[in-house]
Protein backbone atom coordinates (compact mmCIF):
# COMPACT_ATOMS: atom_id res chain seq x y z
CA UNK A 1 0.00 0.00 0.00
CA UNK A 2 1.24 3.47 -0.89
CA UNK A 3 -0.68 5.31 1.83
CA UNK A 4 -1.05 9.07 1.52
CA UNK A 5 1.33 11.04 -0.71
CA UNK A 6 1.02 14.83 -0.89
CA UNK A 7 3.29 16.08 -3.67
CA UNK A 8 4.17 19.77 -4.04
CA UNK A 9 0.70 21.21 -3.51
CA UNK A 10 -0.08 24.91 -3.79
CA UNK A 11 -3.27 26.21 -2.16
CA UNK A 12 -4.73 29.69 -2.51
CA UNK A 13 -7.48 31.57 -0.70
CA UNK A 14 -8.42 34.07 -3.37
CA UNK A 15 -5.20 35.88 -4.35
CA UNK A 16 -3.39 34.80 -1.17
CA UNK A 17 -1.20 31.70 -1.41
CA UNK A 18 -1.43 29.63 1.78
CA UNK A 19 0.68 26.61 0.79
CA UNK A 20 3.85 26.66 -1.29
CA UNK A 21 4.81 23.27 -2.71
CA UNK A 22 3.96 21.26 0.42
CA UNK A 23 4.93 17.59 0.27
CA UNK A 24 4.43 14.88 2.87
CA UNK A 25 3.54 11.23 3.16
CA UNK A 26 1.83 8.94 5.64
CA UNK A 27 2.60 5.26 5.16
CA UNK A 28 0.27 2.45 6.06
CA UNK A 29 0.13 2.08 9.85
CA UNK A 30 2.09 5.26 10.59
CA UNK A 31 1.26 8.06 13.01
CA UNK A 32 2.64 11.32 11.64
CA UNK A 33 2.57 14.76 13.28
CA UNK A 34 2.28 18.08 11.45
CA UNK A 35 3.75 20.94 13.49
CA UNK A 36 4.18 24.68 13.16
CA UNK A 37 3.11 28.08 14.43
CA UNK A 38 -0.37 29.52 13.98
CA UNK A 39 -0.86 30.44 10.34
CA UNK A 40 1.85 28.07 9.12
CA UNK A 41 -0.61 26.19 6.89
CA UNK A 42 -1.30 23.09 8.97
CA UNK A 43 -5.10 23.22 8.84
CA UNK A 44 -5.05 24.14 5.15
CA UNK A 45 -2.93 21.06 4.45
CA UNK A 46 -5.47 18.83 6.20
CA UNK A 47 -8.35 20.55 4.41
CA UNK A 48 -6.68 19.90 1.07
CA UNK A 49 -6.25 16.23 1.91
CA UNK A 50 -9.90 15.83 2.90
CA UNK A 51 -11.27 17.75 -0.09
CA UNK A 52 -12.43 20.90 1.68
CA UNK A 53 -10.10 23.03 -0.47
CA UNK A 54 -8.70 22.20 -3.90
CA UNK A 55 -4.98 22.59 -4.61
CA UNK A 56 -4.12 24.80 -7.57
CA UNK A 57 -0.93 22.88 -8.16
CA UNK A 58 0.62 19.52 -7.20
CA UNK A 59 -1.11 16.21 -6.52
CA UNK A 60 -2.54 14.20 -3.63
CA UNK A 61 -2.75 10.43 -3.97
CA UNK A 62 -4.02 7.76 -1.63
CA UNK A 63 -3.02 4.15 -2.21
CA UNK A 64 -1.86 5.10 -5.68
CA UNK A 65 -5.03 6.91 -6.81
CA UNK A 66 -5.38 10.68 -7.13
CA UNK A 67 -7.87 12.25 -4.75
CA UNK A 68 -7.16 15.96 -5.20
CA UNK A 69 -10.21 17.52 -6.81
CA UNK A 70 -12.62 14.95 -5.40
CA UNK A 71 -15.55 16.16 -3.29
CA UNK A 72 -15.10 15.72 0.45
CA UNK A 73 -17.78 13.02 0.76
CA UNK A 74 -16.08 11.03 -1.99
CA UNK A 75 -12.77 11.16 -0.12
CA UNK A 76 -14.47 9.74 2.99
CA UNK A 77 -15.57 6.74 0.91
CA UNK A 78 -11.92 6.25 -0.09
CA UNK A 79 -11.05 5.65 3.57
CA UNK A 80 -10.03 9.09 4.90
CA UNK A 81 -11.86 10.72 7.84
CA UNK A 82 -11.20 14.27 9.04
CA UNK A 83 -11.61 15.44 12.65
CA UNK A 84 -11.76 19.25 12.31
CA UNK A 85 -10.65 21.76 14.91
CA UNK A 86 -13.35 23.00 17.26
CA UNK A 87 -15.42 19.86 17.99
CA UNK A 88 -18.07 20.46 15.34
CA UNK A 89 -20.94 18.27 16.59
CA UNK A 90 -24.72 18.25 16.25
CA UNK A 91 -25.36 19.60 19.77
CA UNK A 92 -29.08 18.82 20.06
CA UNK A 93 -28.66 15.26 18.79
CA UNK A 94 -27.76 12.44 21.14
CA UNK A 95 -24.34 10.83 21.30
CA UNK A 96 -25.62 7.72 19.53
CA UNK A 97 -27.24 9.77 16.76
CA UNK A 98 -24.00 11.69 16.19
CA UNK A 99 -22.27 8.32 15.81
CA UNK A 100 -24.89 7.22 13.28
CA UNK A 101 -24.07 10.29 11.20
CA UNK A 102 -20.47 9.11 11.08
CA UNK A 103 -21.64 5.72 9.80
CA UNK A 104 -23.66 7.29 6.97
CA UNK A 105 -21.16 6.42 4.22
CA UNK A 106 -21.43 2.77 5.33
CA UNK A 107 -25.21 2.90 5.78
CA UNK A 108 -25.89 -0.08 3.50
CA UNK A 109 -24.12 -2.29 6.07
CA UNK A 110 -26.73 -2.38 8.85
CA UNK A 111 -24.86 -5.03 10.85
CA UNK A 112 -21.72 -2.90 10.64
CA UNK A 113 -23.44 -0.06 12.49
CA UNK A 114 -23.81 -2.06 15.70
CA UNK A 115 -20.27 -3.40 15.35
CA UNK A 116 -18.79 0.08 14.89
CA UNK A 117 -20.76 1.51 17.81
CA UNK A 118 -19.40 -1.23 20.07
CA UNK A 119 -15.91 -0.63 18.72
CA UNK A 120 -15.88 3.09 19.53
CA UNK A 121 -17.54 2.49 22.91
CA UNK A 122 -14.63 0.16 23.62
CA UNK A 123 -12.23 3.04 23.01
CA UNK A 124 -14.41 5.57 24.83
CA UNK A 125 -16.43 3.91 27.64
CA UNK A 126 -17.60 7.32 28.82
CA UNK A 127 -19.58 7.72 25.60
CA UNK A 128 -21.51 4.53 26.34
CA UNK A 129 -22.61 6.11 29.62
CA UNK A 130 -23.68 9.23 27.72
CA UNK A 131 -25.26 7.45 24.74
CA UNK A 132 -28.69 9.09 24.97
CA UNK A 133 -27.43 12.46 26.20
CA UNK A 134 -27.43 15.48 23.82
CA UNK A 135 -23.91 16.07 22.51
CA UNK A 136 -24.06 19.74 23.47
CA UNK A 137 -24.30 18.85 27.17
CA UNK A 138 -21.05 16.87 27.21
CA UNK A 139 -17.82 18.22 28.70
CA UNK A 140 -15.11 19.46 26.36
CA UNK A 141 -13.13 16.24 26.71
CA UNK A 142 -16.21 14.11 26.09
CA UNK A 143 -17.05 16.13 23.00
CA UNK A 144 -13.56 15.56 21.62
CA UNK A 145 -13.98 11.85 22.28
CA UNK A 146 -17.24 11.97 20.36
CA UNK A 147 -15.84 13.72 17.28
CA UNK A 148 -13.02 11.17 17.10
CA UNK A 149 -15.49 8.31 17.63
CA UNK A 150 -17.78 9.71 14.93
CA UNK A 151 -14.86 9.83 12.47
CA UNK A 152 -14.01 6.20 13.29
CA UNK A 153 -17.58 5.13 12.49
CA UNK A 154 -16.79 5.27 8.75
CA UNK A 155 -14.04 2.63 9.15
CA UNK A 156 -11.23 4.94 7.97
CA UNK A 157 -7.83 3.64 6.99
CA UNK A 158 -6.44 7.15 7.54
CA UNK A 159 -7.60 9.46 10.33
CA UNK A 160 -6.74 13.16 9.92
CA UNK A 161 -7.01 15.16 13.17
CA UNK A 162 -6.76 18.93 13.53
CA UNK A 163 -5.76 20.21 17.01
CA UNK A 164 -6.49 17.20 19.19
CA UNK A 165 -5.86 19.14 22.41
CA UNK A 166 -7.85 22.28 21.56
CA UNK A 167 -9.23 23.71 24.83
CA UNK A 168 -8.49 20.58 26.86
CA UNK A 169 -6.51 19.89 30.03
CA UNK A 170 -3.17 18.08 29.56
CA UNK A 171 -4.36 14.98 31.46
CA UNK A 172 -7.29 14.55 29.08
CA UNK A 173 -5.01 15.11 26.09
CA UNK A 174 -2.65 12.43 27.37
CA UNK A 175 -5.57 9.97 27.61
CA UNK A 176 -6.68 10.82 24.07
CA UNK A 177 -3.17 10.16 22.79
CA UNK A 178 -3.21 6.75 24.48
CA UNK A 179 -6.45 5.92 22.70
CA UNK A 180 -5.10 7.12 19.36
CA UNK A 181 -2.07 4.92 19.82
CA UNK A 182 -4.42 1.96 20.31
CA UNK A 183 -6.34 2.91 17.15
CA UNK A 184 -3.06 3.23 15.28
CA UNK A 185 -1.74 -0.12 16.51
CA UNK A 186 -4.92 -1.76 15.24
CA UNK A 187 -4.10 -0.59 11.72
CA UNK A 188 -5.48 2.93 11.22
CA UNK A 189 -2.93 5.45 9.97
CA UNK A 190 -3.04 8.88 11.63
CA UNK A 191 -1.98 12.36 10.55
CA UNK A 192 -2.42 14.92 13.31
CA UNK A 193 -1.92 18.60 13.96
CA UNK A 194 -1.12 19.25 17.61
CA UNK A 195 -0.08 22.33 19.61
CA UNK A 196 1.58 20.31 22.39
CA UNK A 197 4.74 19.65 20.43
CA UNK A 198 6.41 17.38 22.98
CA UNK A 199 3.33 15.11 23.17
CA UNK A 200 2.98 14.97 19.39
CA UNK A 201 6.62 13.98 19.00
CA UNK A 202 6.42 11.47 21.84
CA UNK A 203 3.51 9.56 20.31
CA UNK A 204 4.19 9.87 16.57
CA UNK A 205 6.60 7.97 14.32
CA UNK A 206 7.58 10.88 12.08
CA UNK A 207 6.85 14.59 11.86
CA UNK A 208 6.84 17.54 9.48
CA UNK A 209 7.36 21.16 10.50
CA UNK A 210 5.59 23.87 8.50
CA UNK A 211 6.50 27.57 8.43
CA UNK A 212 4.83 30.17 6.21
CA UNK A 213 3.16 27.51 4.09
CA UNK A 214 6.30 25.48 3.43
CA UNK A 215 7.76 22.28 4.86
CA UNK A 216 10.95 23.36 6.62
CA UNK A 217 11.84 20.11 8.41
CA UNK A 218 10.90 16.45 8.43
CA UNK A 219 12.21 13.31 10.06
CA UNK A 220 11.81 10.79 12.83
CA UNK A 221 9.97 12.27 15.77
CA UNK A 222 12.60 11.12 18.26
CA UNK A 223 15.26 13.02 16.28
CA UNK A 224 13.17 16.17 15.86
CA UNK A 225 12.50 16.27 19.61
CA UNK A 226 16.17 17.20 20.08
CA UNK A 227 16.27 19.79 17.30
CA UNK A 228 16.00 23.43 18.51
CA UNK A 229 14.72 24.48 15.07
CA UNK A 230 11.45 22.67 15.79
CA UNK A 231 10.70 24.97 18.72
CA UNK A 232 11.83 27.96 16.65
CA UNK A 233 9.33 27.11 13.90
CA UNK A 234 6.57 26.47 16.43
CA UNK A 235 7.14 29.89 17.99
CA UNK A 236 7.39 31.54 14.60
CA UNK A 237 11.00 32.63 15.20
CA UNK A 238 13.32 33.47 12.33
CA UNK A 239 16.31 31.81 14.00
CA UNK A 240 16.51 28.78 16.29
CA UNK A 241 17.27 29.29 19.97
CA UNK A 242 20.76 28.59 21.17
CA UNK A 243 19.71 25.70 23.42
CA UNK A 244 17.54 22.68 22.74
CA UNK A 245 13.88 22.83 23.84
CA UNK A 246 13.54 22.11 27.58
CA UNK A 247 11.06 19.32 26.86
CA UNK A 248 13.33 17.56 24.37
CA UNK A 249 15.26 15.37 26.82
CA UNK A 250 12.11 14.37 28.71
CA UNK A 251 10.34 13.63 25.44
CA UNK A 252 13.19 11.41 24.29
CA UNK A 253 13.16 9.47 27.56
CA UNK A 254 9.37 9.02 27.50
CA UNK A 255 9.51 7.88 23.88
CA UNK A 256 12.23 5.34 24.65
CA UNK A 257 10.29 4.05 27.67
CA UNK A 258 7.07 3.74 25.68
CA UNK A 259 8.78 1.80 22.90
CA UNK A 260 10.53 -0.43 25.43
CA UNK A 261 7.17 -1.24 27.09
CA UNK A 262 5.67 -2.03 23.68
CA UNK A 263 8.55 -4.40 22.90
CA UNK A 264 8.44 -6.20 26.25
CA UNK A 265 6.28 -9.36 26.27
CA UNK A 266 3.38 -9.19 28.73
Amino acid sequence: MDGLVVDSIDVFYGPVQALHGVSLRVGQGEMVALLGANGAGKSTTLRAISGLVTPRGGTITYDGERIDGLAAHRIVTRGISHVPEGRDLFPTMSVIDNLKVGHWVCRSNHEGLAHNVERVFGYFPRLRERATQPAGTLSGGEQQMLVIARALMSNPRLLVIDELSFGLAPLIVDKLFEILRMVNQEGTSILLVEQFVHMALEHSDRAYVLAKGEVRQEGRSADLADDPRVLAAYLGQADPPAAAPPAADATRKRTAARRQRAATPS
